[in-house]
């Protein structure tokens, strides 16, 4: 009987001095955590790194947000915040771009069992959040959709992996390859030859007027298009830079494209404003022609791949309407949205921003 007994106890205690971690993951910086098996409170830390997350449909899994969730504005051009606005109402445990506060995150309850960081991001290092909150802290890139797409479809692999979500993080690489596919092959079959554009408007770390810009801009390369700001690659660094005025005036372009976001300025400031305005941009042909179209926000706590998506789209429409015939960029738009996040929200990106999306802006 006693043998039964302390037989019974050493069972008991090897299965408490069993480890709670079920399986591995590597993330992007090549580090191997050990994970639960089933994953179901997370928080995620650093620009875009929400973002991610939602494309996969675990919003629920969320226990906590950084201040950048918590923002009260008029003017959100994140889809995934509009289609997810319980993410306000959770706790907050840091500030935007990765500044994390390791004593709020061991605070939460329920306590995450993985953090999600994006590489690059502003405060502690994974390696020391690690350290701070005995949480696995799982870095992913986040990339984007051309030199960096590789990266992009990494994050979501890891992050799938992470959440038993490897079928959705498969069906969103493949939608992101397929997508960026039929831009190219569009813009190939057709016969038009493309005017000179300049999109202007761009936000980096807050909204900018018509002279930012942005070198690599996707929609661009997509369509193989030129981009006049695209020696200034390299010396930005990939982000938005800002250009002299007088340099648009000397590439006098046909089309300008204005990103939406600028309107967060105020009507006497940003691009609408400017071109209104500023004697210099009198000039302009493409304000003299009517030629200023409105885009969705390409960027807001980094880049909006769903908007970058859609804006191509109505591009190609607009420079080479033989091969977009069969595409309404409305209706394309919220196909997209549909796909990434459940449901359709070009409607509400449009009157955010005057009902001006994929319309002439007025300029005179």
């Amino acid at each position: 009987m006693k043998i039964r007994y302390l037989f019974a106890c050493a069972l008991a205690l090897m299965s408490f001095s069993l480890p709670a971690s079920a399986r591995i993951v590597k993330d992007t910086l090549g580090v191997v955590h050990d994970i639960p098996d089933k994953v179901d409170h997370v928080i995620c830390s650093g620009a875009g790194c929400l973002r991610l997350l939602t494309y996969l449909g675990v919003e629920d899994r969320v226990v906590g947000v950084d201040g950048m969730e918590k923002r009260k504005s008029p003017f959100d051009s994140r889809p995934y915040a509009l289609v997810t606005p319980a993410y306000k109402s959770l706790p907050l445990f840091g500030q935007h771009l990765g500044r994390d506060n390791p004593e709020l995150i061991m605070a939460l309850d329920p306590a995450p069992q993985v953090i999600f960081k994006t590489v690059g991001s502003s405060g502690l290092k994974p390696e020391v959040l690690q350290q701070k909150t005995h949480i696995p802290v799982i870095a992913v890139e986040y990339g984007d959709l051309d030199s960096q797409s590789e990266q992009f479809y990494q994050a979501l692999e890891i992050m799938g992996d992470s959440l038993d979500r490897k079928e959705r993080a498969a069906e969103l690489v493949s939608f992101f390859k397929d997508t960026r596919s039929d831009l190219e092959a569009r813009a190939s079959a057709s016969e038009k030859e493309a005017p000179s554009i300049y999109v202007g408007g761009i936000s980096y770390r807050g909204s900018r007027g018509l002279a930012s810009t942005d070198p690599v801009y996707a929609p661009f390369a997509a369509l193989g298009l030129q981009n006049l700001a695209a020696s200034k690659a390299k010396a930005s660094g990939g982000h938005a830079t800002t250009i002299a005025k007088e340099k648009l005036i000397e590439w006098d372009p046909e089309i300008i494209l204005l990103d939406l976001a600028t309107l967060q300025l105020g009507p006497d400031a940003g691009g609408q404003a400017e071109l209104m305005n500023d004697p210099a941009y009198q000039i302009l042909s493409a304000r003299e022609k009517g030629q200023v179209w409105g885009t969705l926000p390409y960027a807001l706590y980094t880049k909006n791949y769903g908007s970058i998506l859609a804006d191509a789209y109505f591009l190609g429409k607009l420079v080479y309407p033989d091969s977009f015939a069969d595409i309404d960029p409305v209706s394309k738009a919220d196909e997209i949205y549909s796909f990434l996040f459940g449901k359709p929200v070009f409607d509400e990106m449009n009157r955010i921003f005057d009902d001006l999306v994929f319309r002439q802006v007025p300029v005179q």
